[in-house]
């Protein structure tokens, strides 16, 4: 069954001089335009396709890629407002993607740039988007556990941390005392699940499970003090912003990892400072 606003492995039945014709099974023989073939095909061979439909209502496949497709949110930008709603850049030269007024949580305007929910409309079998995305987010029960590692698309920065949308389906947070490099709304960035929350809500954070981390981080102060002479002037008292400039972790991460290079021997702890172990 022929998924629209999806990719699809299709097979080529025919090949004509304005293209191929794709097997769709029920949807029928489905167009893929010749500018969208980069090497010859010939029946029976199989084609990965992104398929929606065009101005007419006829499906149509396409090797090019959109910036969302159906079940997924993105940031996106307005090109032209109608009578019939906004129309936004989808990333496909020959499609662009309307937001019906009715789906429009704000008056979308030319140039704006919305974050969107893309969904079918099984009434017409076209391919919309909302910005009402309240109605798209927590309707899923979150199925993990911590240490996961997820897609989060940050769309906004409040007074404790970032809001995110958690792979499409969820709401979560990465809260600031957790943020140790830039991140930017509107970016999707690979994060990891701290807890699930009572309420369906995730809270994340942008390190890697603990082990991993911690050995990651161990490297990086025992080096830092290896270039520093052999002493480098911090300790497990030092304050949360020097070791955060220092190494961009949090101070728990970097007591671990002190903790872990003293039991290997490869360090000693001085006062009010790191110094390496003699062999």
């Amino acid at each position: 069954m022929i998924k629209i606003g999806e990719n699809n492995k299709l097979k080529v039945v025919r090949p004509v001089d304005f293209g191929v014709y794709l097997d769709g099974g029920e949807a029928g023989e489905i167009l893929m335009p010749a500018k969208y073939i980069s090497s010859p095909l010939s029946p029976g061979d199989e084609v990965d396709v992104f398929v929606y439909t065009d101005s007419e209502d006829r499906l149509v496949a396409t090797t090019e890629r959109p910036f969302a497709r159906v079940g997924e949110f993105a940031f996106l930008q307005v090109l032209q407002v109608n009578r019939v709603g906004a129309f936004l850049d989808w990333g496909l030269p020959a499609k662009n993607l309307l937001v019906p007024f009715a789906e429009q949580k704000a008056k979308m305007r030319p140039g704006g740039i919305y974050l969107v929910y893309v969904y079918l409309d099984h009434t017409t079998k076209r391919v919309v988007a909302s910005s009402k995305i309240e109605k798209y987010v927590g309707n899923v029960v979150p199925r993990y556990t911590p240490g996961d590692k997820v897609s989060a698309l940050v769309f906004e920065h409040t007074s404790i941390g970032y809001r995110c949308i958690v792979d499409n389906l969820h709401y979560g947070m990465i809260y600031d005392n957790e943020v140790f490099r830039p991140i930017e709304v509107e970016n999707t960035v690979e994060a990891y699940v701290r807890q699930v929350r009572e309420d369906g809500k995730i809270d994340l954070t942008l390190a890697d499970k603990a082990s991993v981390r911690t050995d990651s981080l161990s490297e990086r102060v025992y080096n830092a003090i290896v270039e520093a002479g052999g002493r480098l002037p911090m300790s497990d008292k030092s304050s949360p912003e020097e070791i955060r400039e220092r190494f961009q972790c949090s101070k728990r991460d970097f007591k671990q990892a002190i903790g872990h290079l003293f039991r290997d021997r490869r360090i000693l702890l001085g006062e009010g400072e790191l110094l390496v172990a003699d062999k």
